[in-house]
């Protein structure tokens, strides 16, 4: 419908003007005696009818259905002969004193003035009266050819030529009669750009021609100025003295009431023609004979009736368009003292327009001249603004015109007496309107608040502020004009609640927009003033405008000044510029949390209002503006105004949202303000009394258009008022508080999210960014409603979203609400296996197409003038943070930076000014690109992020059986390949980089996992990769290593991202954990073919070998510089690759090009920052892990034979031994012996990061001496080194006492390099007790259930432990008994246990029959755990339990049975493997045990010889002989710490017998069990067997 009415509209205007010429056309043409008595009687009738219903006219566009019987049929000629006689009859009867005769005609007067009201407004801007006008000369474009339809033609058609006929004839020997209803219809014609200038030109042609006369033709400027001249000469001797009483308008005599209105006319007509021709102002203007400025100038200080004035001051007004004639129309003023503002002290009374407002205008109830002086303030202040006005005769400032509009004119308006109603709204908008100008140039400078002092007449007087200034001071406090302009909005209001018409309507709709846009613009610049008036010593005390605006209304006595603000929302159909205004000031004052309560309070406080007030807010977003076939500008501004208002009425919901509540944006959304938010029941308008709310229409804007394949509309129509919508739904599904009853809502009574994301991804190239941001906040909302639905175990309502966003079949809608229950046993991979001819792309990669990589960079910066350097720098002061967080340039600050600084220069320099002007529009066309540059950036970046979040939870979140691990292996392959292929394009641009890199990295991860479950299903035991297929993962890789390749040396924060999925890659390839069942033999596993994982290990390592240096200079770059977590990852992924890579290319290329040699290196730069990690408090522990990153990395190294040589060329054992931060070992926590210390915390105690760094370098040394097998003897040495620089820290770590896994450790790690470098030392009789292994039988045995993998390391510690003393004596005994008659014995021959410290044989003993018992258990803990991982499923619920708890001792209940089952397995996989490990070391003591006990029995008993029969060997104390072994190095250990002799016969004896006891057949059968139910299986078998055999016979040896 209004489409349809705009169409007629336009329809009509043009009809009527189609009529009215073709009227005139008759006129000219038909001569016909039958039409002359018709004109008679339809001439007079057709004017009254139309004057009666002009103002209907201009409001509508069209009244021609009025108008139709203008069809006059008469002569133009014989119109203008009767006009003639009549004036003749007229003149005659003035002559003689008579009245004009009452029969007189006036048809050629009527019809002028007909047409001059026709064309007097243009609301179309069509132009139409170019019909009237023939240019003389070709005209440059067609757009101002005389054609209402614009077109072009080469000679004006007849109708044309017989239009420009008409004017100008008219105006030829113009009777006085007719004078100014053709002035009239000159002002008509005049109207528009092109038609001013015809006009111009016809009126000095007109003086031209009629030069040679002296009178000259009285419609020209030549004549009119002329006049002018001769009235100012004539009245200037009329002009009152400064002493006169009183300053009146009486009836002149220089001007009669014809020649008033005949110089009104003119000035209107002049007034027209300057304000749409800028050449003919500045023609006029700067004419030398005429000077119109000076000549009104001074009429205006002559005794003139105020109309004229008022006419005169528009005239001024419409001049001082021009900045060139507004600068100096400034100082004009000020010299004429049309408003007095300089007080001559001799002066009695005062002069000048304040006078004639208070003495004059207000006694006549009429205020032309008042409304005139404001306008032309309004119009001077818009085009030109001196700073120094007045300079040198008052205090230079505005501030004498801004104290006269706002105490004389606005604050008095109220209460002045009007004889025409309408006046009073017209003085409140003009007047207001030169605030509201004022106040929207002003920007709070610091000078502003500094009191500026000038001499003037000799002496220092204060400076005048800006008038802004002065404005911003009376509007943030309660003074008269803040009241006031509450009042008027109040007022205001009131009158369009009654929706009646009334005098001025539209001037105080006018006066009530410039009202408000003052208090908005005053919210703007508030801020900054008062933080500037804070810095300054001004003595001003000033409040916020939104703590004035909740002040009480002296009218009412209620705080409701904001809701009067808020009640023009309601009027934002009929009007709506008051509501836009309204809902920005609404907008600024919600940012204060404090006034959000408060209004809440006020919105709610009486009923009808708050309904009324909701109204109004949801008026204004259902508002629509459609396109139509036509529109005029005044139609395409007020729907630009309109979308404006919707725009800030959605930031006010975002902005109160972020409050917390109750805030407006919960009251306006329909939620529970005096009971819980999340206890809201939100339903569709209507039901259960539920008001239509904000909610509502925004979910219409987003729905209009669903239900076809477009989308919604209001995606591609109103693309910023989407975005908005779909934050506010974001916010409202983010917020705890309100996110339950919006999503539920959402969910059940809108299917709005399944309804919206079918149709992406949206598609609007020229709107883009708001595009991203629409699907961004979309696509976050979906994240939470997957995640929420997944929680509550909603399988159906996530099932359906994750078909409809990872199906590559069309979707079939669910044929109801409840659609899909039947089917939720259904996974995504029933849609993956159809006809591949039918398939479509993933909706999840279709929004990542939908994302442009590339982005347009603007050109750089060629500057001819200005300094790059210095541009750059003003452009980085000039940036701020918008309101969506962007950092951009605020252009309008720029631009008056610039500006400033070309108006500095002087002089000669100011010359050319103009090509600076040119580069300066430059640098902000540069700027303006670059914002948008920034802001693209950043709605990519935004977009991308939500995308990411969205596959994160869709892979994270949701239950895992909804997708089958196929095709999860199939979605996460495609998505990783096309996110690869859009960032590896060149164009891409690189600041998208760390997003696509985080989501790499998570999308590995998930591959990783994926595939790696796949690998662990008992049911597909060595099935492969056949899900994706290796080929798949090669691609993955390849596109991997050239995104590590394209960051370059920079993105090092990107490099670490795809460093970790790198890691996660190889990680593919790794075997699973698998349990060690002791059924394959080493022989079996030697001999295994090559199975898929380490087919695809090959294969990965050949491709990373393919990429060659570039790649391994960019890891080890990463690794030995940079940032702490991209260094770890980085070193993390070397020590992966080195471990795999066979060939060792990785570490030629680190030993070769010295990166290796750094890393050792930087060990002694890290020594003193690990040191200040060992306080109390320490400082970050970066540190401490990027050290055990680097430790790791070189423990891996050295298990390779080539690595360890080179560490060791590296010296990095004397780097080690350099470090003095191992000489730092903390006291122990007596508190912690036997294991029993507090929780740890998040930060390790010092002891605990003492061992953090300990444990790495000890490793390490063991490693390096098992290794280096070629070069044994010189990492013994370095070894050796090491253990000396740090001796105390190793005798504490002997001597200690501390029973607990971290002590257990370093004696594991300290006792093993001890033994594989065979040192000497007391190392035995550390351990020759049986005390110190009772304490660890009692550590095993009071460890609590909540620390079985406590246990576990502990017992494995322990087992070491012995392995590695029994390792010690073994080397020993090979290293210094080259043949068995020459043996070092290193135990007493004691077969049993002895009391005192000396360390015997029974030590040996009681260790092989506690391991052998170990054995025993630790085989049938084994069996069990192996049968029952063959039998999860069938374990009870509460071993499953307490199987879970030993992995996650929290939140076990919380899980599903599945998963519990797979903690199971991991928990029992990683129980047999520590048990096999456990059966290996006892093993190995077993078999050490066994060789050093028949080691030393052979010697005693075979080859020892007695020296004296009388000693005896427990009871001497004779040293016969003491041996010392020479080490390398400059110092003796002593071999052992007891005498050394050999016993006597019945010592032997003894000895014999003690043995034959302890080692008695049941011990020897368990040995040879042993060995069949484990060594058969595994290296040295028959081992036992041998030895036990060789032990048996030497006790059955008889020693006679």
């Amino acid at each position: 419908m209004k489409g349809m009415y705009i169409l007629l509209l336009f329809c009509g205007v043009f009809f009527f003007h189609v009529l009215t010429r073709f009227c005139v056309l008759t006129l000219l043409s038909i001569e016909r005696e039958v039409l002359k008595s018709l004109i008679v009687g339809l001439s007079s009738f057709c004017f009254v009818l139309f004057l009666k219903d002009s103002s209907f006219f201009y409001q509508l566009g069209f009244s021609s259905h009025r108008c139709n019987k203008v069809v006059v049929l008469a002569s133009v000629k014989q119109l203008r002969n009767r006009a003639d006689e009549d004036a003749r009859i007229i003149h005659m009867s003035m002559q003689m004193g008579n009245e004009p005769p009452i029969s007189l005609r006036r048809d050629l007067e009527h019809l002028m003035l007909l047409i001059g009201e026709l064309y007097k407004k243009n609301p179309f801007n069509l132009e139409l009266a170019l019909e009237y006008w023939c240019p003389s000369e070709p005209l440059q474009t067609s757009t101002i050819m005389g054609s209402y339809l614009g077109v072009a033609h080469q000679r004006p058609p007849q109708r044309q030529v017989v239009l420009s006929k008409f004017v100008r004839q008219m105006g030829d020997l113009l009777p006085p009669t007719i004078y100014i209803p053709y002035l009239k219809m000159l002002q008509g014609l005049a109207n528009g750009p092109q038609c001013a200038h015809y006009c111009f030109s016809l009126l000095k042609v007109n003086g031209s021609s009629h030069g040679q006369r002296q009178s000259g033709s009285p419609v020209s400027w030549e004549h009119f100025f002329h006049s002018l001249m001769l009235y100012h000469e004539h009245l200037r001797k009329d002009l009152p003295s400064a002493d006169s009483v009183q300053y009146r308008h009486l009836p002149s005599r220089g001007i009669t009431q014809k020649e008033q209105d005949g110089l009104i006319a003119f000035l209107q007509l002049t007034s027209t023609i300057i304000t749409w021709s800028e050449n003919a102002r500045l023609a006029l203007c700067e004419h030398p004979q005429w000077t119109p400025v000076v000549v009104i100038l001074g009429l205006l200080q002559c005794s003139i009736p105020p109309v004229l004035k008022a006419e005169l001051l528009k005239t001024l007004a419409a001049f001082g368009k021009s900045p060139e004639i507004a600068a100096s129309l400034w100082q004009s003023l000020e010299y004429t003292q049309i408003l007095q503002t300089v007080r001559v002290p001799s002066q009695r009374q005062a002069i000048g327009i304040e006078v004639e407002l208070n003495e004059i205008e207000s006694r006549c109830e009429e205020y032309p001249l008042t409304r005139a002086f404001c306008q032309l303030i309004s119009t001077l202040v818009e085009s030109s603004f001196p700073s120094n006005l007045g300079a040198g005769l008052r205090p230079p400032g505005f501030d004498p015109y801004l104290q006269f509009l706002r105490d004389s004119v606005f604050l008095r308006f109220r209460t002045r007496a009007y004889r025409r109603a309408a006046e009073k709204w017209e003085v409140a908008e003009l007047v207001l309107e030169v605030f509201y100008k004022l106040l929207r140039d002003y920007e709070p400078q610091l000078e502003d608040f500094v009191d500026q002092f000038v001499e003037l007449q000799g002496e220092e007087i204060i400076a005048y502020k800006p008038p802004g200034f002065s404005l911003m001071y009376h509007l943030l406090n309660e003074s008269p004009m803040l009241e006031l302009a509450l009042s008027l909005l109040e007022e205001g209001v009131k009158q369009l609640d009654t929706y009646a018409p009334f005098p001025g309507k539209k001037h105080l709709e006018k006066a009530v927009q410039h009202c408000l846009a003052l208090l908005n613009l005053t919210l703007q610049k508030e801020n900054l003033f008062m933080d500037l008036l804070r810095e300054s010593q001004l003595a001003l005390i000033v409040s916020p405008l939104e703590q004035l605006l909740q002040g009480i209304n002296p009218r009412t006595k209620k705080a409701d000044n904001v809701v009067n603000i808020a009640r023009y929302l309601y009027h934002g159909n009929t009007n709506p510029e008051l509501a836009f205004e309204s809902a920005k000031i609404l907008c600024c004052i919600s940012c204060n949390s404090n006034i959000q309560i408060k209004l809440v309070g006020d919105f709610t406080h009486d009923q009808s209002v708050s309904q009324k007030l909701m109204a109004g807010f949801v008026e204004c977003l259902d508002s629509e503006d459609t396109e139509e076939f036509v529109r005029s500008e005044l139609e395409k501004k007020l729907a630009g105004i309109r979308h404006e208002t919707r725009i800030h009425i959605l930031n006010l919901l975002i902005t109160s949202l972020e409050r917390n509540p109750p805030n407006l944006a919960l009251y306006l959304l329909g939620f529970e303000l005096k009971k819980p938010v999340s206890t809201t029941n939100l339903q569709d308008p209507g039901v259960l009394g539920c008001p239509r709310t904000c909610l509502h229409a925004i979910l219409n804007i987003l729905e209009k258009g669903t239900e076809g394949r477009t989308g919604p509309v209001a995606v591609r129509e109103s693309p910023q008022l989407a975005e908005l919508c779909y934050q506010v739904i974001y916010q409202l599904c983010a917020c705890s508080d309100t996110s339950g009853p919006t999503m539920r809502y959402l969910r059940t009574s809108q299917d709005f999210l399944f309804s919206q994301l079918q149709h992406l991804p949206f598609s609007n190239k020229e709107y883009e960014m708001s595009m991203l941001n629409q699907m961004s906040w979309l696509m976050k909302t979906a994240s939470i409603e997957l995640r929420v639905t997944s929680l509550n175990r909603q399988r159906s309502h996530t099932q359906r979203l994750l078909h409809l966003l990872l199906d590559d079949m069309p979707v079939k809608p669910y044929s109801d609400g409840e659609g899909g229950i039947e089917d939720e046993n259904r996974s995504v991979s029933g849609f993956l296996h159809f006809d591949t001819a039918t398939k479509v792309r993933r909706k999840i990669l279709s929004i990542l197409d939908s994302i442009d990589f590339s982005q347009e960079i603007p050109e750089p910066l060629q500057l001819d003038f200005f300094d790059r350097a210095q541009i750059e720098q003003v452009i980085a002061n000039c940036e701020h943070k918008n309101l969506r967080g962007q950092t951009v340039c605020n252009v309008k600050l720029l631009h008056r930076v610039l500006v400033a600084e070309v108006n500095a220069l002087q002089g000669m320099a100011a010359i050319g000014q103009r090509p600076l002007l040119m580069e300066v529009s430059t640098i902000l066309q540069y700027v303006v690109g670059r914002n948008k540059l920034l802001q693209c950036l950043h709605a990519k970046r935004h977009v991308l992020e939500s995308w990411r979040q969205l596959v994160e939870i869709i892979l994270t979140a949701c239950p895992q059986d909804l997708i089958q691990a196929e095709d999860r292996q199939l979605i996460i392959r495609d998505i990783l390949q096309d996110v690869h292929d859009k960032i590896l394009d060149d164009e891409a641009a690189q600041e998208l980089m760390p997003v696509v890199a985080g989501a790499v990295f998570t999308l590995t991860a998930h591959l990783s996992q994926a595939v790696r479950t796949e690998q662990k299903q008992p049911l597909n035991p060595g099935v492969g990769f056949a899900s994706i297929g290796d080929s798949s993962l090669h691609i993955i890789l390849k596109k991997l290593l050239d995104f590590i390749l394209k960051t370059g040396g920079g993105f090092q924060r990107v490099r670490t991202h795809l460093y970790g999925s790198l890691l996660y890659y190889l990680q593919i390839a790794q075997r699973p954990d698998e349990p060690d069942t002791l059924e394959k033999t080493m022989w079996e596993r030697l001999t295994a073919p090559e199975d898929v994982f380490s087919k695809l290990q090959r294969e990965n390592i050949a491709i990373i070998e393919s990429y060659g240096a570039a790649l391994m200079e960019v890891v080890c770059r990463d690794a030995c510089d940079g940032h702490e977590i991209g260094r770890m990852l980085a070193l993390a992924l070397l020590d992966r690759i080195v471990s795999v890579d066979k060939q060792q290319q990785w570490l030629l290329y680190l030993s070769n090009s010295g990166y290796l040699k750094v890393l050792v290196d930087s060990l002694v730069e890290d020594d003193h920052t690990l040191q200040s990690l060992l306080t109390p408090q320490p400082p970050l522990l970066k540190a401490l892990y990027t050290y055990e990153s680097k430790m790791a990395f070189l423990t891996r190294v050295a298990k390779i034979q080539q690595g360890a040589l080179e560490l060791l060329r590296s010296g990095v054992i004397v780097r080690l031994a350099q470090c003095q931060v191992y000489d730092m070992r903390p006291e122990m926590d007596p508190q912690g012996m036997f294991g029993m210390r507090d929780p740890p915390v998040f930060i390790p105690a010092p002891v605990d990061r003492y061992r953090q760094i300990l444990l790495p370098a000890l490793r390490l040394c063991q490693v390096i001496l098992t290794s280096s097998t070629a070069q044994h003897l010189q990492a013994a040495g370095q070894v050796l080194q090491f253990l000396i620089s740090h001796s105390d820290t190793i005798q504490a770590i002997l001597r200690c006492q501390d029973v607990s896994a971290g002590s257990l450790q370093e004696l594991a790690l300290l006792t093993g390099i001890i033994s594989k470098a065979a040192l000497p030392g007391e190392l035995i009789i550390r351990f020759g007790g049986s005390d110190r292994l009772r304490q660890f039988k009692f550590q095993d045995d009071n460890v609590e259930g909540d620390r079985v993998s406590k246990k576990d390391e502990l017992e494995l510690a322990m087992q070491q432990i012995c392995a590695n003393v029994m390792e010690y004596c073994q080397s020993l005994m090979l290293q210094s008994s080259p043949t068995f008659q020459h043996a070092v014995c290193l135990f007493t021959p004691t077969p049993v246990i002895p009391y005192w410290r000396l360390p015997g044989l029974g030590i040996i003993v009681y260790l092989l029959k506690q391991s052998a018992n170990d054995f025993f258990s630790y085989y049938d803990s084994h069996r069990r755990s192996v049968n029952k991982l063959q039998n999860v499923e069938q374990l009870p619920p509460d071993e499953i339990k307490e199987l879970c708890q030993s992995v996650m001792p929290v939140g076990v209940e919380k899980i599903s049975t599945a998963q519990k089952y797979v903690l199971a397995r991991r928990r029992l996989v990683k129980l047999i493997n520590n048990r096999a490990k456990l059966l290996s070391l006892c093993s190995f003591i077993i078999e050490t045990c066994l060789f050093i006990l028949w080691r030393h029995l052979e010697y005693y008993l075979l080859h020892c010889t007695p020296t004296d029969s009388q000693d005896s060997l427990f009871a001497s104390r004779t040293l016969f002989k003491s041996r010392r072994l020479q080490v390398k190095g400059s110092f003796q250990l002593i071999l052992c710490f007891f005498p050394q002799r050999h016993p006597l016969l019945t010592d032997s004896c003894i000895l014999q017998a003690d043995a034959i006891n302890a080692f008695g057949e049941s011990l020897q059968k368990k040995l040879l069990d042993i060995e069949g139910l484990y060594s058969k299986v595994r290296s040295r078998y028959s081992f036992i067997q041998a030895l036990v055999r060789r032990i048996r016979g030497l006790l059955r040896i008889s020693r006679n």
